[in-house]
């Protein structure tokens, strides 16, 4: 088939218009209380055969696409995620991500082979399918619900990590190959890739980290870039070898995200942006596969029953079995059994029996999107009302400082931009009383257009924006100074505990 420039006119006019609507519909969801990713999907169920015409049913170019997305969107989850925020609860994380798949695995499978009556080779694509929760639709709902950082830390640690034993379960069992190894040896073989896929994530990302370090790019948009397929290319060398490449990609975006690299804040922005992009596509792509007259009353009974035992029994089952390896106080294990959002992460494994013409994958592929939309719409809407009811909710703290970095070549120098946000306690505070490492210092502040160079007196204010100059050896801790002062006022002490 051929493809002329006619047809990329037509493309560009339907994708930039698409895209146009689904970033309207952020906000329109974002009123409604609504995911975001069910009127994507539904925006692709209309574009399709039974709306506007599009066809597209290539289960294998679907495939493909959903895990390039996949890729980005977990490289931004590792980008934008604080280390030390996610490192007290990653034990537990992890747990969710193996132990908690398995428990889920089995549960969902044994309640779809016996109560539904569906083969075991499906029964088991379904359970593994849905066992992971969804990293798009935690990092989007954990922007807005105020937790504990343990909770916060727990979830994102999970949807970044258990993609990677899912989709080796998933792809084993549309092959076949998970009846001729065996249960034992298909433990070991998902343990392995899921432990080689972290160690090669480490040692990209670390690489890329001191790369991009040394190297002063000519303009401060190619770190963003740098970052991004840094990550990509930690996936690239996972799947080459045969590994979890999403593991991998996790893990290396999360070391590049916690390094000292120039250009953070710009990083940061530009990689939401790229994850954005990623999930209106990606959802808007799944919306095109489905075919709604497939959708009976026996696929929306099945997808209700199974969503019924995934959300009551497997999850905090799963959840509880999880615990064990982290002590958990219950009102957390409460709402983390609540939290396990599933967004498009099911719907693209889905595509992997469907690719391999695995026998009732297209009925797999129909139950899981109807599960998808109807929980989602059950659970995320309801996670603030949870949150409150079990006490959980936190009052809204200060605003991290928007903090960028940029080096000083000819110097062993960086300069830090530093923005005060409305609810900082930087306001009030005198420029003498940063206490800064030795070696850093005030360089200008400007005000409401105006640029003032500071003395120690210089009383700092909301909305204000710093230049501060620090060496490079120091620029982690003035960072940190500055972020204990920004949370705790004047009195946070040097380096690390508030006053």
């Amino acid at each position: 088939m051929s493809f002329d420039v006619h047809d990329l006119d037509r493309f560009l006019l339907v994708g930039s218009a698409v895209t146009l609507l689904a970033i309207l519909a952020v906000r329109l969801s974002s009123r409604a209380g609504l995911p975001s990713l069910v009127l994507y999907l539904l925006m692709g169920v209309a574009l399709g055969s039974s709306g506007l015409g599009i066809e597209f049913t290539d289960a294998s170019l679907a495939h493909a696409l959903g895990f390039g997305a996949l890729v980005l969107i977990l490289a931004e989850g590792g980008l934008t995620t604080d280390w030390r925020e996610i490192r007290p609860s990653m034990r537990l994380g992890l747990a969710l991500a193996t132990v908690g798949v398995v428990v889920s695995v089995g549960v969902v499978a044994l309640a779809a082979h016996y109560l539904l009556g569906l083969p075991w080779q499906i029964a088991v694509l379904l359970g593994a399918a849905t066992s992971a929760t969804d990293a798009a639709a935690v990092f989007s709902v954990l922007r807005i619900v105020p937790l504990p950082r343990r909770i916060t830390g727990a979830l994102e640690a999970e949807s970044g990590l258990n993609d990677a034993p899912t989709v080796v379960l998933v792809t084993l069992v549309s092959t076949g190959a998970a009846l001729e190894h065996g249960v034992p040896l298909l433990v070991l073989e998902v343990v392995y890739e899921l432990v080689a896929g972290v160690v090669i994530g480490f040692v990209v990302g670390a690489l890329g980290a001191a790369a991009m370090r040394r190297a002063a790019l000519p303009s401060s948009g190619l770190y963003p870039l740098a970052a991004v397929f840094w990550a990509v290319l930690a996936y690239a060398v996972g799947a080459t070898v045969h590994v979890s490449g999403f593991a991998a990609v996790y893990v290396a975006a999360l070391v590049l995200g916690n390094a000292d690299l120039p250009h953070r804040a710009a990083t940061r922005s530009f990689v939401e942006g790229v994850a954005w992009l990623s999930q209106i596509a990606l959802f808007v792509m799944l919306g095109l596969l489905l075919t709604p007259s497939r959708i009976t009353w026996e696929i929306i009974g099945i997808a209700l029953a199974a969503g019924l035992v995934l959300t009551v029994v497997a999850r905090p089952v799963s959840v509880l079995v999880s615990s064990a390896l982290q002590p958990t106080p219950p009102r957390d294990l409460l709402f983390l059994s609540w939290a396990g959002l599933r967004g498009a992460v099911p719907i693209v494994f889905t595509t992997i029996p469907l690719a391999a013409g695995v026998p009732g994958a297209e009925q797999l592929f129909d139950v899981v999107f109807v599960l998808v939309v109807v929980y989602t719409l059950l659970t995320g809407p309801t996670l603030p009302w949870v949150a409150r009811r079990l006490g959980l909710s936190e009052a809204a703290e200060p605003r991290d400082l928007d903090v960028e970095a940029a080096p000083l070549e000819r110097v062993a120098a960086d300069l830090l931009q530093v923005h005060v946000p409305e609810a900082s306690r930087l306001h009030g505070v005198e420029v003498g009383e940063l206490r800064l490492p030795l070696g850093a210092s005030v360089s200008l502040v400007v005000r409401g257009g105006e640029v003032l160079v500071p003395d120690a007196t210089t009383v700092l204010r909301r909305g204000d924006d710093l230049v501060v100059v620090t060496p490079r050896a120091e620029r982690a801790a003035t960072e940190e100074r500055l972020a204990l002062v920004s949370r705790y006022g004047r009195l946070a002490r040097w380096r690390r505990e508030p006053g």
